[in-house]
């Protein structure tokens, strides 16, 4: 896909990384960040400004103010407004020449499938198991990577599911844990956790790097320390199954 003068421009710094091959393809990749609170919001600034080609945002929710110490794209102006249709117009806002598809809706194992269907990535800015078993089960379907990230309190973890290849997120967490509505987070962890979201994300559509498969990136602000766990796939899993 060609570049345009003020892409060749934009994009100056990455295209000395990875070159005009490289954003061409960022251009032509189409990402679904699922989504758009305190990961998505910041996982999808940094794609918007690396030129992914196409965005699509997904959430249900309106703007609140207890979002606002970590949900970086939104103001106090936005309260109760949905978050899908702001977080597309600011990150339109930052980049004019990528497109960007708001959907306000709840994600459920109805319409997973069809939401994911010819995405090349999908993100993880859930925060709700159920959605995410079935994001899980729809990008193994389609054969998705499905770049997965869980924030609480100071504790940011990180892994990403490639089907076929490592464990998936039913291998992760066989069992749900009880719903728990308005953990507590401090607002930089989601922010940090989301960054290398975006950058699994830019490093599966160039094909560069070593991508965190089998392997569970843990963030401790507290200790400023990452360390890894490593994670087996499960031969007994229902959602692998699926391959």
């Amino acid at each position: 896909m060609e570049l345009t003068e003020r892409e060749l421009e934009r994009y100056n710094r990455q295209i000395r990384l990875f070159g005009t091959e490289g954003q061409s393809k960022l251009k032509a990749a189409k990402v679904l960040v699922a989504g758009v609170g305190g990961l998505g919001t910041a996982a999808a600034l940094y794609l918007a400004a690396a030129g992914v080609g196409k965005l699509v945002l997904v959430d249900k929710d309106v703007v609140e103010l207890s979002n606002l110490n970590r949900q970086i794209l939104y103001t106090t102006e936005d309260l109760g407004k949905p978050k899908a249709e702001v977080a597309a117009k600011r990150l339109n806002s930052l980049n004019p020449d990528i497109s960007i598809e708001a959907l306000t809706l709840e994600i459920n194992e109805e319409n997973a499938s069809e939401i994911v269907k010819g995405c090349n990535v999908v993100v993880d800015g859930q925060d709700n198991y159920k959605i995410r078993y079935a994001l899980n089960d729809a990008c193994i379907l389609h054969r998705i990577p499905f770049v997965h990230a869980s924030v609480h309190a100071y504790e940011g973890r990180l892994m990403t599911i490639l089907p076929g290849k490592g464990p998936c997120y039913r291998c992760l967490i066989p069992v749900p844990p009880p719903e728990v509505k308005g953990f507590p987070i401090l607002g930089t962890v989601p922010g940090t956790i989301s960054t290398l979201q975006a950058t699994e994300v830019i490093k599966i559509v160039l094909g560069i790097g070593k991508l965190c498969i089998g392997r569970m990136l843990v963030y401790d602000a507290l200790d400023m320390a990452f360390y890894e766990i490593k994670i087996e796939r499960n031969p007994e899993c229902p959602s692998c199954r699926l391959l």
